[in-house]
């Protein structure tokens, strides 16, 4: 089967994966809906299973079908937030005592989970991976998208939730990861440790179990043996991605930014791949699969959602929203930010 490029398919992101052809696309960079959050309005949606355990097993179903489709390079971002066992939104679940509502009021459909209190953290996102690893997924990483502007909370005995999980996920061993890409400067301090002298007495220029060497900022040394061309200006991106949310306009309430789609895609998918985002929601990956010079295939459920995210839409959405970062096209020779150890890099780990 030939796959069409740039093209948002409108139908359940199971049955529509199920029609792909195996190793298909490069990279999936998603977020499935949350549990028993909010209320799509879509017959069959994901999100208010009658229990953790039904919605872990519908999202697994779907991401197995994911790896099928990927390429054995291939990497998955999945972005996947928790639910407190509680009130949360009002379902279509009427309190069976009380099937009109008390005060008119619906019951949540996460009134109750097995194995939890009553405001107890459900730990969905991890219920979630550890599935996902069991069905043979490689579970590399757990990123915390840490956001600078979170939703207010009116809750007054815990902290307000300033973050999400990105669990990056593999098919293989072996996969593309750009790392120069998304890469961090390193910190002053660090280049300024570097051009200083360390003496051989230095109680850090020992093996510890667990690591083998010293660390190269430890090891003895002159001072000034480090000349600026010999230090690398950036180093590995850490787990922790400071991204604030930006304001959406079109019909989808739930839109991650623009930034957090354009950093799993630098970092996951090679220039003129495909990525693969089988619940579309607002079009925010299929944007910035474009913008950054990929292609794209999208699912999304919602007749509504399929309307307002056509290709003139995704399109636009970077111009709408602003918040992404000009494109850079993840080759190591045009990056004026690259290493300069002059080893070779090309995004396969």
């Amino acid at each position: 089967m030939r796959i069409e490029m740039d093209k948002i398919y409108c139908g359940d992101s199971l049955q529509v994966l199920q029609t792909l052809p195996e190793n298909a696309v490069d990279c999936c960079v998603t977020s499935p809906p949350y549990y028993a959050l909010r209320d799509y309005g879509a017959d069959g949606q994901i999100g208010r299973e009658a229990t953790p355990e039904e919605y872990v097993s519908r999202i697994t179903a779907v991401f197995h079908e994911v790896k099928r489709v990927l390429t054995p390079e291939g990497t998955c971002w999945l972005n996947i937030a928790d639910t407190y066992c509680g009130t949360g939104s009002k379902a279509d679940h009427q309190d069976p005592k009380y099937p009109k509502g008390r005060n008119g009021q619906q019951v949540a459909v996460n009134h109750r989970a097995p194995g939890c209190k009553p405001k107890d953290l459900i730990g969905i996102p991890w219920l979630v991976a550890l599935a996902l690893r069991g069905d043979g997924w490689y579970l590399r990483s757990s990123i915390i998208w840490h956001k600078g502007n979170p939703m207010p909370e009116s809750t007054r005995d815990r902290p307000t939730r300033c973050y999400e999980y990105v669990f990056l996920l593999t098919k293989s061993k072996k996969y593309y990861y750009n790392w120069q890409a998304v890469a961090e400067p390193i910190a002053p301090t660090t280049a300024g440790r570097l051009k200083s002298g360390v003496s051989k007495g230095n109680k850090y220029n020992v093996t510890v179990p667990g690591q083998n060497q010293p660390q190269k900022i430890n090891r003895p040394r002159e001072k000034g043996a480090y000349a600026d061309e010999l230090i690398c200006p950036v180093r590995s991106r850490r787990n922790v991605w400071q991204i604030n949310n930006v304001a959406y306009h079109g019909g989808h309430f739930a839109a991650y930014p623009p930034k957090l789609a354009e950093t799993c895609i630098l970092a996951g998918c090679p220039v003129g791949g495909i990525v693969l985002d089988p619940f579309l929601g607002s079009g925010t990956t299929a944007a910035a699969a474009k913008h950054l010079s990929r292609r794209y295939i999208g699912i999304e459920l919602n007749p509504d959602y399929c309307t307002q995210i056509g290709r003139a839409h995704v399109l636009e959405v970077m111009k709408i929203e602003q918040g992404m970062e000009s494109p850079r096209q993840g080759n190591a020779e045009n990056d004026p930010r690259r290493c300069g150890c002059g080893k070779p890099h090309d995004g396969r780990n």
